[in-house]
């Protein structure tokens, strides 16, 4: 079964502010969000921050985080940037 990621409008701007390398990462995780789902062991930092709500670190200083609800196939991203500034 294939997921569907969706990146909201906030989290995409973000997304485009930050470098290549970065970026790259993103869509790297967005690739093993499609194929496995919203949990996502391999990835750095990955835990569950509550009911739904999950992140990452892409390197040392940037993090994405996402949600999903259970029996639906949609993972929303809400965030991608700084570590600093990520709303957990």
């Amino acid at each position: 079964m294939g997921y569907v990621v969706h990146v909201k409008k906030k989290a995409e701007k973000n997304l485009s502010k930050l470098s290549l390398e970065v970026r790259q990462l993103f869509f790297l995780l967005a690739q093993d969000l499609r194929e496995t789902g919203p949990e996502q062991p391999g990835w750095k930092n990955y835990s569950k921050l509550g009911k739904g709500k999950y992140h990452c670190h892409l390197n040392y200083h940037h993090v994405a985080c996402w949600t999903y609800e259970k029996e639906t196939i949609i993972i929303e991203v809400y965030y991608v940037g700084s570590r600093e500034k990520a709303p957990y």
